[in-house]
């Protein structure tokens, strides 16, 4: 049996397959490459080239490869851009996924991984958030990723489908610096890309209330996230109980100018950021607890912020110019 890792050319997913390379786990990735790299997919591993919407295209890798669970991270991941595309969004998140769970039950294919978001809180009610926290998502994106978990849900009382939903914070660093995170949006690359190209970093939004008036969230390494994906993999292998949801989460805060501070410091970079306008979508604080995913997905922060930097910064001299 093989894991069908949709989005497996993308920085995220390509972490994700070497994860479940180094555990022994054979997988095959499905990419459209619109913001994938094909170079991301090692040699040998399986690649589909293959839009998500395309069910056809879908089932058949599903067949053709044998393969009996799914991590879906493949869709449309920008909070900020979604709220301009809200139809967009919902096509790539929410259609697409009612097209895999359609697929994967005609091809037998009865465990999923489910990339989630944060997103799905929007503004917490507090300081801390949990799995138990209420959902009341603040964008396109977020209402798109609480739907996904939903149909997650409904598809496993429906059918033999077992599977978790993944929440993920702020995914950064890099495993190896050949798997870079080249987004437009997120804030590593785009602090990152303009010290390397002599820009000064910008920070989106000074007045939120928080200790220094920027945003506070959780930012986690990305081979710690992959490693999670393994662990939830092989409890459902195994038959093993899954919560419906875990967070992805390091408890601690970290707001965007001590990320500034941190990339000054650990780049030798000396610069004073740019202050712009706060961003669409954007909520002030969103902070998790991943005490569940602790226990049963082998979750911990394995790196410190400096290790995140330094990872980050050492990929970032890999992206194509």
């Amino acid at each position: 049996m093989s894991w069908l890792v949709t989005g497996g050319a993308g920085y995220i997913g390509a972490h994700v397959v070497d994860a479940f390379r180094a555990a022994g786990l054979p997988c095959v990735v499905l990419d459209d490459l619109s913001s994938g790299v094909a170079g991301f997919v090692p040699d040998d591993v399986p690649f589909v080239r293959a839009d998500l919407l395309d069910e056809a295209a879908l089932g058949r890798a599903l067949r053709e490869h044998e393969v009996g669970g799914v991590v879906h991270l493949a869709g449309f991941k920008y909070a900020g851009v979604s709220v301009q595309r809200p139809l967009h969004t919902y096509t790539q998140n929410v259609t697409a996924m009612v097209g895999l769970l359609r697929a994967m039950e005609a091809a037998g294919a009865d465990k999923l991984v489910f990339s989630s978001s944060a997103a799905v809180y929007g503004t917490p009610p507090g300081d801390v958030v949990t799995e138990a926290t209420p959902t009341s998502p603040e964008s396109p994106y977020g209402e798109s990723k609480l739907v996904g978990e939903w149909l997650v849900r409904s598809a496993q009382r429906a059918s033999s489908l077992r599977g978790t939903s993944l929440r993920y914070f702020n995914v950064v660093g890099s495993g190896r610096p050949e798997l870079y995170d080249a987004s437009p949006h997120n804030l590593f690359p785009l602090v990152l890309s303009a010290l390397a190209a002599g820009r000064t970093p910008r920070i989106n939004g000074t007045d939120y209330p928080t200790p220094d008036g920027t945003c506070v969230r959780d930012y986690v390494h990305v081979a710690d996230l992959a490693r999670s994906h393994v662990a939830a993999a092989r409890r459902l292998d195994a038959g093993e109980p899954v919560e419906p949801v875990y967070n992805l989460g390091s408890g601690d805060g970290v707001s965007v100018r001590e990320i500034m501070d941190a990339v000054a410091r650990v780049t030798g970079v000396d610069f004073t950021p740019e202050e712009a306008p706060r961003r669409p979508g954007d909520p002030a604080r969103i902070v998790a607890r991943g005490d569940l995913a602790a226990r049963d997905l082998d979750w911990a922060m394995r790196h410190t912020l400096d290790d995140m930097v330094a990872g980050a910064w050492a990929a970032q001299q890999r992206v194509p110019a």
